[in-house]
């Protein structure tokens, strides 16, 4: 059975768990969220999205 979740939510949960869990403010969660606005608008967003989505495809070809 695969499973597939939104890049998006899935960082959503991992910035709540360190919310919750490991102490993370809320204010440092507002920053990095300005933070990736920012890098979205900026010459290097190709870059980002050509990374996350080789990363993603050499994950997904792994065979448990």
């Amino acid at each position: 059975m695969a499973l597939s979740i939104s890049a998006v939510v899935l960082l959503a949960i991992v910035v709540f768990l360190l919310i919750r869990k490991s102490g993370l403010k809320a204010g440092h969660a507002i920053v990095c969220m300005l933070l990736g606005f920012y890098l979205a608008s900026s010459t290097v967003a190709p870059t980002i999205s050509s990374l996350t989505t080789n990363i993603a495809g050499m994950i997904g070809s792994f065979k448990f």
